[in-house]
């Protein structure tokens, strides 16, 4: 039988399956399962640098479900699938290795800085769909689209406060906009997060690069 995901009940098991379904068709890089006491961590990279020098942040969107106690797990997967149990899902037979796993956001220590409206983020993911849309010209290349998504998903915005973009996209994409709420902006080190009652988008900023000032040494004269 094929390894299978327990939840806390059919109504999670939906939910895992939508949130799912909504990741891999903005990404093919999966989906973290990390599972533990009860407690199923989902998180998708919406947007992430690839190659040393590329400078998009890293975006990721998460959700947190009730699970079965006894269920642990921390794999990357690229797809679920119902079963006849309506609390369990299939788990493929391989999981992926994206790099963007390897990048744990901080636990604690988050300080809250501002807040957005709903309806503010919304407006600005639906401007970053259109402007894709429009930049995007027929017979143009993977690597053409995927430097103009970055661009335009990865640049501050100064309706959201500074923050990149993608946010605004990701919130949008997984569902999490629902209604007028206020969204807190909450900040740990380079890591920011706004959290919506259906989830939370998490954003690292790049690296910063390129060369220090030349600094005088020696003896002053």
């Amino acid at each position: 039988m094929p390894p299978r995901l327990v939840l806390a009940d059919p109504e999670t098991a939906r939910d895992v399956l939508t949130f799912v379904g909504r990741a891999t068709r903005i990404s093919d890089e999966g989906v973290r399962l990390q599972a533990r006491s009860g407690v199923l961590a989902l998180t998708t990279a919406v947007l992430a640098p690839h190659g040393l020098f590329d400078q998009t942040p890293t975006v990721l969107a998460m959700r947190i479900v009730s699970a079965d106690p006894e269920l642990e797990c921390d794999l990357v997967v690229s797809s679920l699938a119902a079963t006849d149990d309506d609390r369990m899902l299939e788990l493929p037979e391989t999981a992926l290795s994206p790099s963007w796993a390897g990048i744990a956001p901080p636990r604690g220590d988050w300080e809250r800085e501002a807040s957005l409206t709903a309806s503010g983020i919304a407006q600005r993911a639906q401007w970053g769909i259109s402007a894709v849309a429009h930049g995007t010209t027929p017979g143009a290349g993977e690597e053409a689209v995927r430097a103009l998504r970055a661009a335009i998903w990865g640049e501050p915005d100064p309706d959201l406060g500074g923050l990149p973009r993608g946010m605004a996209f990701a919130a949008d994409a997984l569902g999490f906009i629902s209604g007028e709420e206020e969204i807190p902006v909450m900040r740990s080190g380079r890591w920011t997060r706004i959290a919506f009652r259906r989830g939370h988008v998490l954003a690292r900023g790049p690296v910063a690069s390129g060369l220090t000032p030349i600094r005088a040494t020696g003896t002053a004269v």
